[in-house]
């Protein structure tokens, strides 16, 4: 038998979402972001339940190349670029759309021969810097750029990134951001992208023609507090599941786990999960962490277990006062359904987006269709 934890990546709830995004953003097209192996779920399960996005934004040359081996035939926009002659040359011969942000890339496109590879003009989206301060051109040469690459026979649409936009009552910093960019493309028509999952939540005035969505997509909060998006009808994509595989009864003054952090007030049964570090489980989590373990029959009820003691490599404890019903073996979720992800990230002090990345290689991970 395996051990137990594994993670179940749900594509009828990745189509929810989806349909979320258009519901928030009618008007806008929708660049589904999947970078970062699609925030830790894989490839597998997004281009199954993300199949209906007008596109997939990503990073990763080679991550394009696997979504047309794939079969998927759709747009595919590259969030950095390329860095290269010859990753330019491939990323066209995948017919990626390519995001420019500094000169380098300009010169480079503007020296390419296009001929032998157009058949219609190449897109791409020129990135602003409107107060990020990441990747961008100033609005001081942004058009020229944009005409620089018009004049080279490049299709080319606007893009900018908000800097606050995953802060739920931070409108003014959006909206000035917002306004530089416009005020910086007026007169220049061309579609826009600009909004990440913050903006098609919280800020629908700054929307665009492409929006980007990325967390939101799988469930978990752009803000990283479960509370923001408690009542945005987002369904959890990662299940992160594994089972009780031992029990100590203590005694009152007992201390449990590396360095003994967590002394018993009582007598009580702890339970020792198959999960830790090693599993992407946050060491830092303290004690208190909800875990939800289930009932003896599974049928979906359970309760919530506070963690106790330090998170080990393989392992984790939990304070079974609450769940006199668990044994070896019981279901425990340790993030997914009834332990939302950026609850567990809070209380370790991070955010839901580490977590669902950081989840390990060696974690199991099984796509539910």
């Amino acid at each position: 038998m395996e051990r137990p934890i594994l993670a179940s990546i749900d594509t009828k709830a990745l189509r929810h979402n989806l349909t979320r995004v258009r519901e928030l953003a009618p008007t806008a097209k929708v660049w589904a972001v999947i970078k970062a192996n699609a925030y830790g779920h894989g490839f597998a399960a997004v281009i199954d339940g993300l199949a209906s996005a007008d596109g997939f934004a990503l990073l990763d040359l080679q991550d394009a190349r696997l979504l047309r081996e794939n079969g998927w035939q759709g747009p595919i926009l590259l969030l950095e670029g390329v860095f290269s002659a010859t990753d330019l040359k491939l990323a066209f011969e995948l017919n990626c759309c390519l995001v420019v942000h500094t000169e380098s890339q300009v010169s480079a496109l503007e020296a390419l021969d296009l001929k032998p590879h157009q058949t219609k003009p190449r897109q791409i989206y020129l990135k602003m810097n409107t107060g990020m301060n990441r990747l961008g051109f100033n609005p001081s040469n942004y058009r020229e750029m944009f005409h620089r690459l018009h004049a080279a026979a490049y299709s080319v649409s606007h893009m900018t990134h908000f800097a606050n936009a995953d802060q739920v009552d931070c409108l003014p910093s959006v909206g000035a951001q917002d306004d530089l960019f416009k005020a910086t493309i007026a007169g220049i028509s061309a579609n826009t992208s600009t909004a990440n999952s913050g903006t098609i939540l919280w800020h629908r005035t700054a929307l665009g023609d492409w929006v980007r969505p990325g967390i939101m997509l799988y469930g978990a909060s752009p803000s990283g507090r479960y509370a923001d998006i408690a009542h945005a009808n987002l369904q959890p994509v990662m299940h992160l599941r594994s089972q009780i595989i031992g029990i100590q009864a203590l005694k009152k003054g007992d201390r449990v786990g590396y360095g003994g952090r967590y002394q018993a007030p009582e007598a009580m049964r702890i339970g020792i999960v198959a999960g830790g570090y090693a599993d992407g489980y946050p060491r830092s989590a303290p004690d208190g962490t909800p875990v939800w373990v289930a009932d003896a029959n599974s049928d979906g009820n359970g309760v919530i277990c506070p963690t106790v003691g330090q998170v080990s490599m393989d392992m984790l404890t939990i304070d079974l006062r609450n769940a006199p019903q668990a044994k070896i073996g019981s279901l425990v979720e340790l993030w997914g359904t009834h332990v939302p992800v950026d609850d567990v990230a809070q209380m370790a002090g991070t955010i839901g987006y580490e977590l669902l990345c950081a989840l390990a290689p060696r974690v199991p991970k099984q796509v539910i269709k």
